[in-house]
């Protein structure tokens, strides 16, 4: 019996190159994989050579050659001439007071939905999920204008119905067996939410951040409908403005949409893996 089982593993290593071949499935999906990795990350390289060029490169056609000497002048005009600290402060504001509503409302919400018994749980996850149909941009009605709480209201309004079916979903996962030792040892309510539930949620509760900044940092249609301040514009609506009036400047133009796009990038890169893993935790748990 030893024998035959030596001889057929002795058959399958003298094989040369099996265990390396692709099937003609997994070269398809390869493929595929590979020209969508191309399709993303071709504009961010062209975009990058794109800043680094002169006006005359930019306009002789050469759409798709690298920049003969590195113009890295247009960054210093870019971040000089286009108050690039100005509006990224105030988006970075913006963001971090909305993306820390979001988070303590969503997850005190989604922990009185999920964990607790009472009639009308499911009418309000249904309010939280009607919510998720209503377009932010049905809602623009300038009530209060020049002022960063007239973008942090509507952002967090829009923000927490996706945060809470994110975080319920995932509370739900979560055994009952840990919060009744937790109230037989004597906590309450916000302390078993504070120091026990909150804790487990961390991966959810990274997506969830992640995404409103996204979301929040991109966004554009209410920053221009709101704010007309120099002093209050977010980094959106100030790339906007700074291509309308550095418009013979390509060179410019192209290092200030860098610049814009940069925050939001870094942080996708470095905290990717964050988003898979909240969106999952619930199904896996489950």
């Amino acid at each position: 019996m030893n024998h035959a089982t030596g001889a057929a593993a002795a058959r399958r290593l003298s094989r040369p190159g099996q265990r390396g071949r692709l099937s003609p499935a997994k070269a398809i999906v390869l493929a595929f994989l590979s020209l969508l990795l191309v399709t993303q990350l071709y504009p961010l390289v062209w975009l990058a050579a794109y800043s680094l060029k002169t006006n005359e490169e930019i306009l002789s056609g050469s759409f798709f050659s690298l920049p003969a000497v590195p113009q890295w002048i247009n960054y210093y005009n870019a971040y000089v001439s286009g108050n690039y600290i100005r509006y990224l402060f105030n988006s970075f504001y913006v963001t971090t007071i909305t993306m820390l509503a979001v988070i303590v409302l969503s997850s005190m919400s989604a922990y009185a939905i999920s964990r607790f018994k009472w009639r009308l749980s499911r009418a309000v996850m249904l309010v939280f999920l009607i919510g998720l149909m209503i377009p932010m941009q049905a809602t623009l009605l300038p009530l209060m204008v020049n002022t960063h709480l007239s973008l942090i209201l509507p952002y967090v309004a829009f923000s927490t119905p996706i945060a809470v079916f994110i975080l319920n979903g995932f509370m739900r996962s979560l055994p009952r067996e840990i919060e009744e030792s937790a109230i037989m040892d004597g906590a309450g309510v916000y302390r078993t939410f504070r120091s026990i539930a909150l804790p487990i949620c961390v991966p959810p509760v990274m997506t969830v951040c992640i995404l409103t900044f996204i979301n929040v940092w991109n966004e554009y249609i209410l920053a221009a409908t709101f704010i007309s301040k120099e002093s209050l514009k977010t980094l959106p609506f100030g790339v906007y403005g700074f291509v309308s009036q550095y418009s013979a400047n390509y060179g410019a133009i192209g290092a200030f949409l860098v610049m814009g796009a940069l925050p939001v990038i870094l942080l996708y890169f470095l905290l990717s893996d964050h988003i898979t893993k909240g969106m999952v935790a619930g199904a896996v748990k489950g």
